[in-house]
């Protein structure tokens, strides 16, 4: 018995909630970088639950290439927190400043 395509659904609208909150209330760069994987991860779930439901497996490709994009942002995104850090030595959104003259 596998459960109805709107627990999915439901649950990855959680997700996603659950990153946009992340992304609009915290200060920290780590936390915002988090929820926006945890944004991409429930795009992936709906993918995967609308692949499922209409047994087709054209989902399932685009989710391999949403990770594909996420594990680069990854690389990219933790690099460019790194550099920050060492100039800033801080993870604050306030003072990630340095692209303002």
């Amino acid at each position: 018995m596998t459960p109805p395509l709107e627990y999915y659904l439901l649950f990855a609208a959680a997700l996603f909630a659950i990153g946009v909150a992340g992304v609009l209330l915290r200060r920290n760069v780590i936390i915002v970088f988090m929820s926006i994987e945890l944004m991409l991860n429930a795009v992936n779930v709906t993918f995967i639950a609308f692949s499922r439901q209409m047994n087709n497996i054209d989902g399932q490709i685009f989710v391999f290439f949403v990770m594909t994009l996420a594990a680069a942002e990854v690389a990219v995104g933790l690099a460019i927190i790194v550099a920050m850090f060492r100039n800033k030595e801080s993870i604050n959104i306030e003072d990630m400043n340095l692209l303002k003259w």
